[in-house]
């Protein structure tokens, strides 16, 4: 039986249940409860809770409006782009929807890139002023996730010219989901919105000809150095925190995490050190998996017990 993320699940052999948030392989799942506990279970042993809605964004929004003959100043031809927003109940994971707020008819596919090996994702047809949900990912699996193609063709019986074809190949990184959340079109819940109909960009030749005489700023300039102890705490990070769900938490340390790590190996430091603290260890547990497939991680260790007991990890860098 395949099973997706988001899916609310229970155990077969004992009284537990819960929802999918991360796919192992074909064979194994995690699932996680109430408890926020992530155990690895095997499929065969799980069902389908068949009528169990895991996200209120899940309504059925159909397929837009019906395309109908519009005068060129009623046509909208401006508002596609792919929304990403947290599951209502596990915020770890993030669904990607497509937002339509054109008057076009959208025909799209989005096909996911891991090496050489391609994956088609999702296809479908998309009325005018509408949204459908394309892929659901695990956001503490970040540095995990495969390259995504997107493409989307334009339509329309009435009297207007197709947009060009929109090609989208895009890698996410963290600072990707560091800004601030935004209301998405067509359901009133937050996150982040990446454009697809951006204008092109015109090149001024003349300001591109005065560039070639100014001294370029290097990179360390254009990224904030930062401290070489980094406190995750997040009472350090958000002065609302007391309003924040235990997911939305631990993906605003994360970020913070990631960020600060790359600044460091921006301003070549031999070592930084983040402060997480004991807690549950999950976010030490998310911080070490991350380190351990950085290719410019050397190595990483408990950073000195003396002074910051066992909620912290030092980070030494490739020279």
């Amino acid at each position: 039986m395949k099973f997706k993320l988001g899916e609310f699940v229970r155990f077969i052999d004992e009284n537990r249940e819960g929802y999918i948030t991360r796919i192992i392989d074909d064979q194994v799942v995690a699932v996680t409860g109430d408890d926020d506990f992530e155990i690895p279970v095997a499929v065969s042993n799980l069902a389908r809770v068949h009528g169990h809605m895991a996200n209120a964004v899940e309504a059925d929004f159909g397929t837009g409006l019906e395309e109908e003959e519009l005068s060129a100043a009623e046509f909208s031809t401006k508002g596609i782009s792919i929304a990403f927003v947290q599951d209502l109940n596990k915020g770890s994971l993030v669904h990607f929807y497509l937002v339509n707020e054109t008057s076009f008819e959208l025909l799209v596919t989005l096909t996911t890139v891991r090496k050489d090996d391609y994956k088609g994702e999702f296809a479908a047809k998309l009325g005018p002023l509408s949204i459908t949900k394309m892929h659901t990912a695990s956001l503490p699996e970040l540095d995990l996730w495969p390259k995504f193609l997107v493409d989307v063709l334009t339509f329309t019986s009435s009297n207007i010219k197709p947009l060009k074809p929109i090609n989208l190949e895009y890698r996410f990184k963290a600072k990707d989901f560091s800004d601030n959340k935004k209301t998405i079109p067509f359901i009133k819940q937050q996150g982040w919105i990446l454009q697809l109909d951006e204008p092109e960009v015109k090149i001024d030749v003349q300001k591109l000809k005065e560039s070639f005489y100014n001294q370029p700023k290097s990179e360390e300039n254009k990224v904030d150095k930062p401290q070489r102890e980094i406190d995750l705490h997040i009472e350090k990070l958000r002065d609302d925190h007391q309003f924040l769900s235990k997911s939305e938490i631990l993906n605003i340390q994360l970020a913070e995490f990631h960020s600060k790590l790359a600044a460091a190996i921006v301003h070549k430091f031999p070592d930084i050190v983040f402060i997480h603290g004991v807690g549950n260890g999950v976010l030490r547990d998310n911080i070490h998996k991350a380190l351990g497939k950085h290719s410019q991680v050397r190595t990483f260790k408990d950073a000195q017990r003396e002074k910051f007991g066992y909620g912290a990890t030092e980070v030494i860098f490739k020279i």
